[in-house]
């Protein structure tokens, strides 16, 4: 018998079924919107027109018209003729009469396969007669199980910066009461040899970089304020001096030029260091004290009161002002990390070297996995308690196809941190373990970890049948799953251009895709162009297209049944 083509030769397929018991029934046109019906959504929905012509139901008659997809009923519509009794849709006996139906049910994978039929009887009073069981449809196109499972797991960014500022500090050079000059006493001690210390093996370390030497010059507040500004200069003056001559190259060593790194930043009077070492200090009414001076905003003012303490709390001018007459050094210098190359010889040699941001940046340098999945656990070993090293071990795991492990890794990532990308991560897992729901409340609490969740998203919608905003939501990706929606979605240009560009190009299924959107098209040279290239990668999708009902109307085509044979 000749198999019926998807999509009718014209437009939609009518069948004239003749029922037994034709004293009470006449001829029925059954009219199907699709055929073969297709599964969306998980689950298949029919759409029939039931015509009833003139004179073609027993006035006192009524029917029951079941529809079947294979095993499966759909519900039961009942129409009764004009002068029956009942809750059926009544059929006037002229002209005749038209009933629109329409119902859905799950969809399971024996369907896919099925034929749709007719069943149900005929009964007037006490008598009954079965219909006779006619075919009026083809089932099941199931393109949409098609759907691949590439969601898109998120890295957990690293914090690397290679280069930082930092400063050297520690360095003083303390003055005498109303004097700028350095006291070669002063060049002797411990912090001005650290000083020259740190200086010439920085002249040698590639990775330390100075930038400038600042030199921050105070006067104590008890002066004249004009005169403390200027002494603040002049300290810096000298210290700027006796800086080169510290640093004055001794036999063997490399003289230093520093005087383009140098910056004298003279700051005058110091209130501030004079109210924080006198909180810092054991002085009574210290609090009083420096109440008293923010009383006067007259520098003048507050200089008279302080040498009126003076007087009274020798303490003061013992222990709190002589510490502020100096200049304080201070190097700038730029930090420089280990290179990449460095990155990678420690990752290998002497992990425990390595902070958490070196171990996962360095990870990133990697494009073996095995090599990312080495250093992420080195990142748990070490850092156990970085919610990232568990996520971005999770990751490879995952691209590795470990679920369980992936699972777990996931699992404790979130448990450390939950966010948005963690929450991302278990929103995948649930959907690969058939959690839709679950999975779609998860996506949509982490939508801001980044475009890779809307992806995820228009994989669920697919798996819902709402390929419009599948294909929004997949963006500019160029994936399998992308084209699927856009040929579900009847986008058949675009689904080619999408495939065509994605990694599944010329893959067995990319292949495949590409023999439906043919069919979709009736370009039988596209579909078996491309299904003779799909079974030359995997012989296995033979038997698939030969009974996939998106190729049905090419069923009986000889080039397609030597493609599929």
């Amino acid at each position: 018998m000749k198999k019926r083509g998807f999509k009718g030769l014209a437009g939609i397929l009518i069948l004239t079924t003749t029922l037994t018991g034709c004293k009470l029934i006449g001829d029925i046109e059954y009219t199907l919107d699709k055929d073969p019906v297709e599964m969306h959504g998980d689950s298949v929905r029919v759409n029939i027109t039931v015509k009833v012509p003139e004179k073609g139901l027993n006035k006192k008659a009524s029917a029951e018209i079941t529809p079947m997809l294979g095993s499966k009923a759909f519900k039961t519509i009942t129409i009764q003729g004009e002068k029956a009794t009942g809750n059926g849709q009544t059929i006037e006996f002229k002209p005749g009469s038209t009933v629109n139906y329409t119902d859905v049910i799950a969809y399971s994978p024996d369907l896919e396969n099925a034929d749709l039929k007719i069943t149900g009887k005929v009964m007037k009073g006490k008598k009954e007669e079965a219909l006779e069981e006619k075919k009026i449809g083809d089932g099941t196109i199931v393109t949409p199980l098609l759907v691949q499972n590439d969601d898109k797991v998120i890295l957990a960014k690293d914090d690397f910066v290679r280069t930082t500022e930092q400063v050297f500090g520690g360095t003083e050079v303390n003055y005498d009461k109303a004097k700028s000059n350095v006291k070669s006493s002063e060049l002797k001690q411990e912090d001005i040899k650290n000083f020259r210390n740190w200086m010439i093996a920085a002249s040698t370390n590639p990775k330390v970089a100075p930038k400038a030497i600042n030199l921050i010059a105070y006067a104590s507040p008890e002066g004249e304020t004009g005169k403390n500004n200027t002494l603040a200069d002049d300290r810096a003056i000298s210290t700027q001096d006796a800086l080169i001559k510290v640093l004055k190259a001794k036999k063997g060593e490399e003289q230093m030029d520093v005087t383009s790194l140098i910056k004298k930043m003279p700051k005058g009077e110091d209130w501030d260091g004079f109210k924080t070492a006198l909180q810092a200090s054991d002085i009574e009414d210290k609090d009083l004290i420096v109440r008293v001076l923010q009383m006067y905003a007259d520098p003048v003012k507050r200089e008279e009161e302080i040498k009126k303490m003076s007087a009274t709390y020798k303490r003061l001018e013992k222990d709190i002002l002589p510490p502020l007459r100096r200049t304080q050094v201070r190097v700038v210098y730029d930090q420089i990390g280990w290179s990449d190359a460095e990155l990678k010889g420690l990752s290998t040699t002497n992990p425990d070297t390595l902070t958490i941001e070196e171990l996962l940046f360095t990870a990133a340098l990697y494009d073996n996995l095995e090599d990312k999945k080495r250093l992420y656990k080195e990142a748990v070993r070490q850092y156990p308690n970085d919610w990232r090293g568990h996520n971005n071990l999770g990751y490879v795991q995952y691209n590795q196809n470990e679920m369980a492990l992936a699972t777990t890794s996931f699992e404790k990532a979130n448990s450390l941190n939950e966010n948005a990308i963690t929450l991302n991560s278990l929103g995948v897992i649930a959907r690969q373990n058939g959690d839709r729901d679950k999975a779609e409340a998860l996506f949509n609490s982490a939508v801001s970890a980044g475009p890779e969740v809307k992806y995820n998203l228009g994989i669920i919608d697919v798996q819902n049948g709402d390929y419009s905003n599948a294909v929004s939501n997949m963006g500019a990706n160029n994936t399998f799953n992308k084209a699927l929606a856009q040929v579900l979605n009847n986008d058949y240009s675009a689904a080619l251009s999408t495939v065509d560009a994605s990694s599944e190009a010329n893959s067995p299924m990319g292949y495949y895709l590409k023999a439906i959107i043919g069919a979709r098209q009736n370009n039988m040279d596209m579909v078996v162009n491309n299904l003779t290239s799909a079974f030359a990668k995997d012989s296995s999708l033979k038997n698939k297209a030969a009974n996939d009902r998106e190729f049905i109307k090419f069923y009986e085509n000889a080039s397609f049944q030597n493609v599929v044979k």
